[in-house]
């Protein structure tokens, strides 16, 4: 049988992929002759991603409680993975980083707009009753959460309002860490005492942490924004976009995951708190932390009114 030229083409292309790493080409060749065609759940590892829903009660509104978390946990890494791609680009370009933050900003908007599927998905009274099992754990508790958001701004923006003017920019990572404003969560500022929920959060992941805004230090959407000519930092399309995201990111979905929180956290006489004991409305709600990814495109006014809009 004749070979057509497109098909020595592509040969050659093989032979020339397989000896930069010192491989045979007939040997990946034979062992196409052996391989099992792929079927789609196992290139989705279906069966595998349907069994890591394990309920800790009896109640059938917990399996949506679940999966509901696990859902937003997929999306955390998907913006994770576009925002490595745009802070560690080499030779990034306007367009490469507008469309990618466009990417990054869909995922939060379906973050945002997914919290009926919590609030209004689950009886109360089913609510109620399993969140006692899940005691002392946290939705406060998820890694990559705080990882997006050293990868999204500077350290300073992250850290409790109350101590921003009295820390540096330049402070060591460890001292930024144990300021971070969702520290306010479960330590007592006066004490240093930190509740069982942060110890065990930090145990598992300070060092991460560490690392990780070490990494992005100098490398987040707003330092790689402000790489970028300055005409196209003024570009307002872009600068509407940064400010989507920003307020998507600290108000929009806070606020929808607050009010889905409150809605069964205060179904109940008296006062209530979250599964982590945590303080639960200072952590989250935008007035008193002040989460600002982008301060310098916001307005004096837009700033003095942070998130008051919302409530």
């Amino acid at each position: 049988m004749e070979i057509s030229n497109e098909r020595k083409q592509k040969i050659e292309a093989l032979q020339d992929k397989f000896t930069k790493i010192d491989q045979k080409l007939d040997t990946h060749l034979e062992g196409m002759l052996w391989q099992k065609p792929i079927t789609y759940w196992d290139y989705i590892q279906t069966d595998a991603l349907l069994n890591l829903q394990i309920q800790r009660s009896t109640l059938p509104d917990e399996m949506v409680f679940i999966m509901y978390h696990q859902v937003n946990e997929l999306l955390f890494k998907m913006i994770l993975w576009e925002m490595e791609q745009v802070c560690f680009a080499e030779n990034l370009t306007t367009p490469f980083f507008t469309e990618r933050l466009g990417r990054i900003s869909r995922y939060f908007d379906m973050l945002t707009t997914s919290f009926t599927i919590m609030g209004d998905g689950m009886e109360t009274e089913q609510y109620l009753k399993f969140r006692n099992t899940l005691t002392p754990a946290s939705g406060f508790q998820s890694a990559q959460y705080r990882l997006i958001e050293f990868a999204s701004t500077d350290l300073i923006n992250l850290i409790d309002a109350r101590y921003r003017e009295t820390i540096d920019r330049n402070t060591p990572y460890e001292n930024a860490f144990e300021h971070m404003y969702w520290q306010a969560a479960g330590k007592d500022y006066k004490t240093g005492k930190k509740s069982y929920l942060i110890n065990e959060f930090e145990k598992k992941y300070k060092k991460e942490f560490i690392d990780f805004m070490q990494k992005y230090n100098t490398s987040n959407l707003w330092q790689k924004f402000k790489q970028l000519p300055i005409e196209d930092q003024q570009n307002e399309d872009l600068r509407q976009a940064m400010r989507h995201y920003d307020k998507t990111v600290n108000i929009t979905w806070v606020m929808g995951h607050f009010k889905a929180a409150k809605k069964y956290i205060e179904s109940e006489a008296g006062p209530q708190e979250a599964t982590g004991g945590s303080d639960w409305k200072k952590y989250m709600l935008p007035q008193y932390q002040r989460r600002i990814f982008f301060p310098e495109l916001w307005s004096e006014e837009e700033l003095a009114n942070w998130g008051k809009d919302a409530l």
